[in-house]
C-alpha cells in the first residue's frame, strides 16, 4: 500500500467534519498526543515534536473551520429582523425649508 500524506490528511479533514466520527477523531487526535509512543518519539530533541506539532495544528484548525461554518449555518437560518418590526410607530418631522439665494 502506499499512502501519501497528501490522503492521510484528506482523510483526517473529511472524517472531522463528518458528525458521526468527530467525537472519535478529536479523542484519538488526543490520546496520540499525550501518548508516550510516537511515530518519531520524544526523545529527538527537534524531530520528536514535529508530528506532534503537525497534528495538533491540524486539529486546531479544522476543528475552528468546523465552529465557523456551524456558526454561518446558525446565521443564515435565524430569521432577519430588525428592531423596527416590533414597534410600527411613525414620527413625522416638521422642517421649514427656506431657499438659499447666491
Amino acid at each position: 500500500m502506499n499512502f501519501s500524506i497528501k490522503a492521510i490528511y484528506n482523510w483526517y479533514r473529511n472524517s472531522i467534519r463528518n458528525p458521526k466520527y468527530r467525537g472519535w477523531i478529536i479523542v484519538g487526535t488526543l490520546a496520540y498526543l499525550f501518548s508516550p509512543f510516537d511515530i518519531s518519539p520524544d526523545l529527538f530533541p527537534i524531530v520528536g515534536q514535529i508530528d506532534d506539532l503537525a497534528l495538533l495544528t491540524l486539529l486546531i484548525s479544522e476543528i475552528s473551520q468546523v465552529l465557523i461554518e456551524g456558526y454561518k449555518q446558525r446565521q443564515m437560518t435565524q430569521p432577519q429582523t430588525s428592531p423596527s418590526d416590533s414597534e410600527t410607530t411613525e414620527t413625522t418631522v416638521e422642517v421649514d425649508a427656506i431657499p438659499m439665494q447666491d
